[in-house]
C-alpha cells in the first residue's frame, strides 16, 4: 500500500502528469506480471483484474484514490458523515476521465468510431450497446454503470471475470455518450446461443462456483461467502452452442460486503 499510496500523493500534486501516469503504468506492469497485488482483491480475483486488461487496472487505481482524496477531504473540513455515493461517483469519473484523455484511452464519437471498426450495433439496452460484425470472434460493448459508485461498476468486470473467465470483458477505453453518461468500452468474446439457459440449469452452474439462491428458490439472485450476483435471468445465462453448457453474459455483481 506504501507504494500505492505514493502513487496517490503525485496524483495529488500535479494531476495525471508525466510522472503520475509513469507511475500507474508502472504498477499497473507489476499487478499483471504477479509482483504486486491490488488490495481490493483477493488473489482468485486478481486473474479477473488481469484478464480485464491494463485500463481496467488504471482505471481501478484512479478510482480508489478518488475515493480515499475525497473521504479525507471530508473530514478535513469536518463535514458531518461519510461522502455520499453520488459524490465519490461523479468524482471517480471525473478523475477517471482526465485520467483516460492522458493515456489516450479516451473516445469522443466512439459511437461512429466502434461502428466503423468493430461493426453496427446490433443491441442496445439500460446496461450496454453492442456492436458487432458477423464472423468477428468477440462483441465490443459501451457499458454504462447500473452501481452505486464508478469503482464498483470496474470490480463487477474483475468479478465477472473471475467468475466467468469463458467470458472475460476486456477494458479498451473509456467515453460519454450523447447524453453525457460515462462508458466503459470493453471487448467479450461472441457467444453463439443454441437456446436459453433454464432457473435449474444456472442453479447448478452457480451452485459449483459456491453459491446459493438468495430468493427462496424463486428469483435470479445468488450469494456466497463474500459476493452476490443479481439479474441472473435466463436472457444473461445461454446455451452455448458449441459446449452446450450454461454460460453467463453479463449479471449485475458485487460484493456482499462494502469495500
Amino acid at each position: 500500500m506504501d507504494r500505492l499510496q505514493h502513487i496517490f500523493d503525485i496524483i495529488a500534486k500535479e494531476g495525471f502528469a508525466d510522472e503520475a501516469l509513469q507511475g500507474i503504468n508502472n504498477y499497473i506492469k507489476d499487478i499483471q506480471n504477479g509482483t504486486e497485488n491490488f488490495f481490493r482483491f483477493n488473489l482468485s480475483e486478481h486473474a479477473g483484474l488481469c484478464k480485464g486488461g491494463a485500463p481496467l487496472i488504471g482505471a481501478s487505481i484512479v478510482a480508489s484514490y478518488a475515493a480515499t482524496s475525497i473521504t479525507a477531504s471530508s473530514d478535513a473540513t469536518g463535514s458531518k458523515g461519510s461522502p455520499a455515493n453520488w459524490e465519490i461517483d461523479a468524482y471517480q469519473e471525473k478523475l477517471i476521465e482526465q485520467w483516460a484523455k492522458a493515456a489516450n484511452l479516451w473516445e469522443e464519437n466512439s459511437e461512429q468510431i466502434l461502428t466503423e471498426e468493430f461493426g453496427p450495433m446490433i443491441a442496445q439496452g439500460a446496461e450496454a450497446k453492442v456492436y458487432y460484425s458477423d464472423g468477428n470472434t468477440s462483441v465490443v460493448k459501451e457499458r454504462a454503470s447500473i452501481y452505486s459508485t464508478t469503482q464498483k461498476a470496474l470490480d463487477a468486470i474483475v468479478l465477472h471475470n473471475y467468475l466467468f473467465p469463458e467470458t472475460a470483458m476486456k477494458v479498451i477505453g473509456f467515453t460519454r455518450d450523447s447524453d453525457g453518461l460515462m462508458r466503459i468500452v470493453l471487448t467479450q468474446p461472441y457467444i453463439k446461443c443454441k437456446r436459453l439457459a433454464s432457473k435449474e440449469e444456472i442453479d447448478e452452474m452457480v451452485a459449483e462456483k459456491g453459491f446459493r439462491d438468495n430468493w427462496q428458490g424463486q428469483g435470479i439472485n445468488y450469494i456466497s461467502n463474500h459476493i452476490t450476483l443479481e439479474d441472473m435471468h435466463p436472457a444473461n445465462v445461454f446455451i452455448d452452442e458449441i459446449t452446450e453448457k450454461p454460460i453467463c453474459i453479463d449479471c449485475i455483481v458485487k460484493f456482499t460486503k462494502q469495500k
